[in-house]
């Protein structure tokens, strides 16, 4: 494993309602309790003190994950197949699965609550600035539960939300201010997302880019960010033995010439229009769920039932598509271009009943999914462009489309897929941005010039007051 969320427009209110609660709350410790600031070296020791708890923590859930997965997808089907009868393939074992998992990941929500999702975490990291670890346990179960049900979405929302919240709680342990604890959060956020992708500088660059729409803001967290990636990337590797260096490795790769720098202008406006489709598809899918929001085990078990039906119609949907993307590299030419558009249209509700159902993860690498699909598809219509920009292009675009993150997500792929294409990911991956910069499916991604009205020097009343305006300005 180089190897995140329900982000309906509802949640986005309830979730800045909260931050008004906490906020007020945390004006009231931090009026009565004496904060005070890291000074640099010991911000640099708490990093990687960060990053090794991250690469630890990182390294326990791999083993874990992979000790279920084998479980649900190879020790249960071999003893199950036995007692199928004849008139029942055990083909069906798969919507069986999922639904059952759909079932658990209910249940444990309903026990444990909600332990929130990415919108959440990036409406927590500018207000209060901190997020709360008194809900690890319920994410870890639920997510655990989630990914090994066969859900598409990934470890990295887990992860970051595990990790930013050991930041944080180290910066409260500490009786830091909220900067510095905001920094602390950052630098789990990041050491979760050094170890999941394997490129430390792009996995912060990342945690940094995504609370926000138009680039990164929170600037004085880069440095401890990326000590805290590094050393959580070492120990995840070291722990593991996964080697290091590219991760998807294309049959071929083109020599680069400033046609490929065109194309990578088009495949980024042809990714961004993809994006925005799975984003009307996303929101399209809260609203036929939005009744039984309040039944989660109903939902998740619902929802867990749909993901199985789509798998037991395309395979490849399934799981949240780190391997499924070699299978498209290796072998998806054969499948033609409609059988590949096809399939990136069904991981797009795969996704959306993923997310919205109550399954815990992120959706990096199923966004990758879909770009490689849709690359590898307008490669083998148009022969002029090469497969592997195709590919590479399309999962820079349609990822950066949703995040809003074209630096990171342009580093990131470069290292994952081991090539020299970094220019041509950066122009397809900016032409995405910028096509897309009215549209957001993270409706609390904000500026920091907003978060910082919650400053503690402010009277209450104005606290507040900011507070309100910036959940009645959020779309």
């Amino acid at each position: 494993m180089t190897p995140l969320y329900s982000l309906r427009g509802t949640q986005t209110l309830s979730t800045q309602s909260d931050s008004l609660k906490e906020a007020e709350q945390h004006f009231d410790i931090e009026d009565s309790t004496a904060k005070r600031q890291l000074t640099y070296p010991q911000l640099v020791i708490c990093a990687g003190v960060i990053g090794l708890v991250g690469g630890l923590v990182a390294t326990v859930y791999y083993f874990v994950l992979e000790t279920m997965m084998h479980g649900a997808w190879h020790t249960l089907p071999e003893l199950a197949e036995p007692y199928f009868p004849d008139w029942l393939s055990t083909s069906n074992y798969v919507w069986m699965a999922t639904t059952t998992g759909g079932f658990c990941v209910g249940l444990i929500l309903y026990l444990m609550g909600l332990p929130g999702e990415m919108a959440q975490v990036v409406d927590k990291i500018h207000t209060p600035g901190r997020i709360d670890v008194r809900k690890t346990p319920a994410m870890v179960i639920a997510s655990l539960i989630a990914i090994t049900a066969g859900g598409s979405a990934g470890p990295e929302a887990p992860l970051v939300q595990v990790n930013g919240s050991f930041g944080s709680w180290l910066g409260d342990t500490l009786k830091l201010e909220t900067p510095s604890v905001r920094v602390l959060t950052f630098c789990g956020m990041s050491a979760a997302l050094g170890a999941f992708f394997g490129a430390p500088i792009g996995a912060a660059i990342f945690a940094l880019e995504i609370p926000h729409r138009r680039g990164l803001e929170y600037y004085e967290a880069v440095a401890p960010a990326v000590i805290s990636a590094i050393l959580s990337f070492a120990v995840f590797r070291i722990s593991t033995g996964i080697t290091i260096g590219g991760f998807y490795h294309f049959e071929s790769v083109p020599l680069l010439t400033p046609m490929n720098l065109l194309e990578g202008l088009v495949l980024g406006a042809v990714g961004a229009g993809v994006a925005v489709m799975f984003i009307y598809i996303f929101r399209l899918v809260g609203r036929l769920l939005e009744p039984l929001e309040h039944y989660r085990i109903l939902l998740a078990t619902l929802g867990g039932l749909i993901i199985g039906l789509i798998a037991f119609a395309y395979p490849q949907t399934l799981f949240f598509s780190e391997e499924q993307i070699h299978t498209v590299i290796e072998t998806g030419a054969l499948l033609g271009v409609s059988a590949l558009l096809m399939i990136a249209v069904a991981k797009m509700f795969a996704i959306s009943f993923t997310l919205h159902s109550g399954f815990l993860g992120g959706f990096i690498f199923p966004l990758f999914f879909i770009g490689a699909n849709v690359g590898l598809a307008i490669a083998l219509a148009v022969p002029q462009i090469h497969p592997t920009v195709g590919m590479v292009c399309l999962m820079a675009a349609v990822n950066v489309a949703v995040t809003k993150t074209p630096i990171s997500t342009s580093i990131i792929l470069s290292v994952l897929s081991g090539t020299a294409m970094l220019p041509v990911i950066v122009i397809a991956s900016f032409t995405s941005f910028l096509l897309t910069s009215q549209i957001a499916m993270i409706g609390t991604q904000r500026s920091r010039t907003l978060t910082e009205i919650t400053s503690p020097e402010l009277p209450q009343n104005e606290l507040v007051m900011g507070l309100k305006t910036i959940a009645n300005a959020s779309p």
